[in-house]
């Protein structure tokens, strides 16, 4: 079963989108397994610092960190990029200042969720969102209507 890690800076403080997360997440569960690691909010610097330590605790997995100049993917595209990984991803979803270069340097792909700019509430929902469609359609799942 694939693993996926989330580690995200800054806690959900919207009780509607942490709803939302939550459901994503149990769906996620009939695809992988998922870990959601929540960093303190902060400077990028520190920030930074903080998501290179889950990263290096992450030895083998691919990172992927969501970043506005990171490339676009259509949802078969992101699903056929999610098929072809090994067993364990980590995304990572930067707080309201941005990252710090040394996190965007450790990255296998930097990814961009839309030429606009979300959130990190948002940002994370959307991951989710996505991660779920892309395993479902991966399934052959209905969620994604082709």
């Amino acid at each position: 079963m694939m693993l996926l890690d989330v580690v995200a800076v800054g806690k959900l403080r919207s009780r509607e989108i942490a709803a939302l997360c939550a459901e994503f997440s149990k769906r996620l569960g009939a695809y992988a397994r998922l870990k959601v690691t929540e960093l303190a909010d902060s400077d990028p610097a520190g920030e930074g610092k903080a998501i290179c330590r889950e990263l290096d605790r992450a030895r083998g997995a691919k990172a992927v960190v969501l970043s506005e100049e990171g490339k676009l993917f259509s949802t078969s595209g992101f699903a056929g990029f999610l098929g072809k990984c090994d067993t364990r991803v980590v995304f990572v979803v930067g707080g309201p200042f941005g990252l710090a270069p040394e996190v965007k340097a450790r990255a296998d792909l930097l990814w961009s969720l839309s030429p606009l700019t979300f959130t990190h509430e948002m940002a994370r929902l959307l991951l989710l969102e996505q991660l779920y469609r892309a395993l479902n359609f991966n399934a052959g799942g209905s969620y994604h209507h082709r």
